[in-house]
């Protein structure tokens, strides 16, 4: 349950804001004056403040500022009839989150409050790396133990002991979010603000104010000035999440605050000067972009300090297991697990998706598990499709594709014929001995490149090398 801590002096908006949020999953608790509030937060410790500009006592400002100085991570919404007035301009520039007019509109306020709460979900919840997941249970974390992640993990820690601007690069859902918030919870500005913007999510017009601010009449419909993120997040950390999408004139002004720390609002002729570390991502291939001349290279150089390649799923297939154990505890209250044929399909799978995939497919699984075991039939059908088959929802299995896929049609039919010639024949542990026979010839005996070769992991492979007996065969180190 997330707690709301409401600091307004008038019993009406009290009432209002007890009816509106009238949920279980929402705690209202509620002050009629700054000196109150600020004697509540400490004991009642809330996710998010409400407060009045205008109230009895110290002003909601003073509060503010106040607050600001013990706590600069929690979110606060201010209140105003005076939505011009240059109180509620001045609580912006303070750090609040964002502030309302009186009366307000409940589907705004409602869309406000979410998205507090969600940033302050993600400024309280420490992400870890390196976990260690047969003696700790991490809330949150980065889970892998494979080389390429090793080297994720060291860049994560050398990036948290500076303040360097950081690109990290990836396929979608291979978690680049929560790396950006790994860097910011272990770096010296984790007592700061954090905000994620998704630069693909805003509309294009809407983009550049809502990072910078814009001036009262900048455009139609600004009838008030307000305070962008960057002023918001000010001695914080900004993440500029899918930043390949940005327009030419909004790269212009993310380059110029990279260079020199400052800006204009949108509108304004006077430089706003800001302290914020930035940290950006994107699934887009920003060379590519930049060769096209859709990607300024001035700020590709300025925000390619210091690069995180985040590999995808299946080029560290050995984490597949750890991510089942991972999603297995996060997902679910009660104690689950995998079969050993479920388990090794997710570990063949070839994962467009990457590990929010992964993720998706557990809770599935986990849905529709008639046990407390996962078996192979609560795995979604595509798990089972060579790469490249689409499979439709509540299909029973893949459809026939065309090229390489049918010729391992051809060949499956073959061995099938041959298995019908001689009844007493294992064709299929027959055909898998000699397949890694062939990939560990190919390799030289390589076990980490056979395993590749075969799209198994190589803890699986040596467990078929000891069963078949492979190493009689072959002379293998």
């Amino acid at each position: 349950m997330e707690k709301l801590l409401l600091i307004d002096d008038e019993a009406d908006v009290q009432y209002s804001f007890r009816r509106i949020f009238d949920s279980p999953e929402i705690e209202l608790i509620a002050a009629a004056s700054g000196e109150e509030g600020l004697e509540l937060i400490p004991r009642v410790k809330p996710d998010l403040v409400i407060m009045d500009v205008r109230m009895g006592g110290i002003t909601g400002l003073e509060t503010l500022r106040r607050l600001r100085q013990s706590d600069a991570r929690l979110p606060v919404i201010m209140m105003t009839a005076y939505g011009t007035t240059q109180t509620a301009i001045e609580a912006m520039k303070l750090g609040a989150y964002d502030y309302l007019l009186k009366p307000f509109d409940v589907p705004k306020l409602k869309q406000i409050v979410l998205g507090a709460l969600k940033a302050a979900r993600a400024m309280k919840q420490v992400v870890s790396y390196e976990p260690l997941l047969e003696t700790e249970d991490y809330d949150l974390g980065i889970v892998g133990r494979s080389e390429a992640m090793q080297n994720v993990f060291k860049l994560i820690g050398q990036l948290s002991a500076s303040n360097a601007t950081a690109l990290i690069t990836g396929e979608s859902g291979t978690g680049k979010e929560l790396v950006a918030r790994a860097i910011y919870h272990h770096s010296e500005r984790a007592e700061q603000p954090f905000l994620a913007i998704n630069c693909a999510a805003i509309p294009e017009q809407l983009l550049e104010s809502e990072l910078f601010g814009h001036e009262r009449g900048a455009f139609t419909g600004a009838t008030a000035q307000r305070i962008g993120k960057f002023e918001q997040c000010n001695h914080g950390t900004i993440f500029l999440d899918e930043i390949g999408d940005m327009t030419p004139a909004t790269q212009t002004k993310i380059l110029r605050v990279l260079q020199s720390g400052a800006f204009e609002r949108v509108g304004g002729n006077q430089p706003v000067r800001v302290d914020v570390r930035v940290i950006a991502a994107t699934n887009k291939p920003l060379e590519q972009a930049v060769a096209s001349k859709q990607f300024r290279e001035d700020l590709f150089y300025r925000l390619n300090v210091v690069r995180i390649q985040l590999p995808p799923l299946r080029e560290r297939r050995d984490d597949i297991r750890l991510l089942v154990n991972y999603f297995l505890k996060k997902l679910s209250p009660k104690p689950n697990s995998i079969s050993s044929d479920a388990l090794r399909a997710l570990e063949q799978y070839h994962w467009p998706g990457n590990v929010r995939e992964l993720e998706n497919v557990i809770q599935r699984a986990l849905v529709v598990a008639k046990g407390e075991a996962i078996l192979p039939g609560d795995l979604p059908p595509e798990v089972f499709a060579p790469p490249g088959i689409v499979v439709s929802p509540g299909a029973a299995a893949p459809p026939q594709g065309d090229g390489a896929d049918n010729e391992a049609l051809a060949l499956a039919q073959g061995l099938f014929r041959w298995a019908r010639k001689d009844t007493k024949l294992k064709v299929i542990p027959a055909v898998e001995r000699e397949l890694i026979i062939e990939a560990l010839r190919e390799t030289q005996g390589n076990q980490v490149q056979a395993a590749k070769i075969l799209g198994i992991t190589r803890a699986t492979l040596r467990k078929r090398v000891d069963k078949f007996k492979i190493k009689q065969a072959l002379d293998i180190r």
